[in-house]
């Protein structure tokens, strides 16, 4: 009895805490991802010269890093499951940091896929544990809140990263901007050290067993329902990924646009996501999530049909402003719906969120590598393949999300 009222003293402590500034922290834990996928954009054709690449051999310097990411999501979550999520969340990201460093002095293009490994094999951590954190934490419209809060935070970085990219990459070169990705790594690491609570007292814990998390990990993946629901998570968000895979050839190719310009693409995405998760925060406890979710789909279906009937019909392409803005509104539906279907999936294993956010994250970047890996090169030469795009992925999810509820009757138990 002791033990769960001490237990109970620090989750009322830690629940206690300025929410504000809880966001901010997980937010920067969240930053590192997109950071590490936008930063460098603008050095594309620089490395493609230095390194003499195909357009899809330098897409792979993106394949190399999202791969091990989803593959390593499967690891984080279970590992804090078992730690704790503090000391997980200090190796992962001081782990990033060193991989983010060697980037900077690889001296062949492999040396770099294989850093670049390294990296996807780390940062996921922020993301995947910064989840379960805020479950571990909050319930119902106060847990959407703040996942609603964080989303808007760190929403700005897929905006800035490229900007900030493009600048160093003009003023000192591509390796330049991989040490800033160190220096970011190094700051993330030491803001977490000193504002991160650990929210899995030890009591809560599970058996460090490698084969436990294995058949653990295989259990939730087997729940048709959580799978469809994280795979309508992936699509959904697919929906905005292809543009921003395809960032190089949009803003350079397309556009016509300079390294420093990338801005013009992502403002609008990340304005877009912002204004959406501004927007799902009100609506917690005021409108139902199926509501909300059924709101978000139609948004992005809708605005992504019409800029491919635009791209489609037009004499010539339409204006980059009602590009941008068709963009954005379509990143508000995507927006309306991802923090829905994240709580709905971590709540199925509340007894395990860190594991059920790890296969979650998981079949995420699969879907994720598979966009930007394979399907943004193929169709990134084209405005209208990429807005046809958009609005397949947004309704392949619709399906997937309404097929879900058929399987959540048959849910399993939760794993102890």
């Amino acid at each position: 009895m002791a033990r769960r009222a001490a237990e109970a003293r620090v989750n009322t402590a830690v629940r206690n805490a300025v929410p504000l500034g809880l966001a901010a922290v997980l937010a920067l834990l969240s930053m590192i991802s997109p950071f590490s996928i936008d930063t460098f954009f603008p050095s594309f054709r620089a490395m493609q010269a230095e390194f003499r690449l195909s357009d899809l051999s330098i897409q792979q310097t993106l394949t190399a890093y999202m791969l091990p990411y989803a593959v390593m999501s499967l690891v984080h979550g279970p590992m804090s499951d078992a730690f704790g999520r503090r000391v997980i969340v200090l190796w992962g990201l001081s782990l990033y940091a060193l991989a983010s460093l060697a980037c900077a002095f690889a001296p062949t293009f492999y040396a770099l896929l294989a850093f670049r490994a390294l990296q996807g094999m780390t940062a996921g951590t922020g993301l995947t544990v910064g989840r379960a954190i805020i479950r571990d934490l909050y319930d119902g419209p106060e847990a959407q809140r703040l996942m609603s809060a964080v989303t808007m935070i760190f929403s700005v970085a897929p905006a800035i990263a490229p900007l900030i990219g493009g600048w160093i990459h003009v003023a000192f070169g591509w390796r330049a901007v991989f040490g800033f990705l160190a220096a970011l790594g190094v700051a993330v690491v030491l803001a977490s050290w000193v504002k991160l609570p650990e929210t899995l007292p030890p009591q809560r814990r599970t058996a460090a067993s490698f084969g436990g998390l294995a058949a653990l990990s295989w259990r939730i993946m087997r729940t048709r329902e959580f799978v469809m629901l994280a795979l309508a998570g992936g699509l959904n968000f697919g929906a905005v990924l292809a543009y921003v895979g395809s960032a190089p050839a949009i803003v350079l190719d397309n556009w016509k646009l300079t390294e420093t310009q990338f801005h013009w693409l992502f403002i609008p995405v990340i304005g877009g996501f912002t204004l959406g998760a501004l927007l799902s925060g009100r609506m917690a406890g005021r409108l139902s999530q199926s509501r909300q979710v059924a709101l978000g789909f139609a948004t992005t279906i809708g605005t992504s049909g019409l800029a491919a009937l635009l791209h489609a019909t037009l004499a010539s392409p339409p204006p980059i402003p009602l590009q941008q803005l068709l963009l954005a509104t379509s990143s508000i539906g995507v927006q309306l719906v991802f923090p829905v279907l994240t709580l709905r999936v971590l709540d199925m294993f509340p007894a395990n969120r860190g594991s059920a956010a790890s296969v979650q994250t998981f079949i995420q970047l699969l879907v994720a590598s598979a966009i930007i890996g394979f399907v943004a090169p193929a169709i990134h030469g084209s405005m209208l393949w990429l807005t046809f795009g958009s609005m397949v992925a947004a309704t392949v999810a619709v399906f997937l999300y309404f097929g879900a509820a058929r399987f959540g009757g048959a849910r399993p138990r939760v794993v102890a």
